[in-house]
């Protein structure tokens, strides 16, 4: 069983994305999904990320409720 923890920090740590909470601040000012643009589709993220992001949602996995969260934050 997987216990550990699914919050944004632990999001950006398994993307290998700075974690901290000023980090994650400024990725989310510095980054914007366009009107409509599925998470995984941005340009900003390396293709394991994309991956890692569309697998999350498409299989409703332990990490698809933090990744919507990070859609919504991302969205315009």
């Amino acid at each position: 069983m997987d216990t550990s923890e699914h919050s944004l920090s632990a999001l950006f740590k398994q993307l290998g994305l700075p974690n901290s909470k000023a980090e994650i601040e400024t990725f989310l000012r510095e980054h914007r999904l366009a009107e409509g643009q599925a998470l995984p589709k941005a340009a900003f993220w390396n293709k394991a990320q994309a991956q890692f992001l569309s697998e999350a949602l498409a299989e409703d996995s332990d990490w698809a409720e933090v990744t919507d969260e990070l859609a919504v934050l991302l969205s315009p």
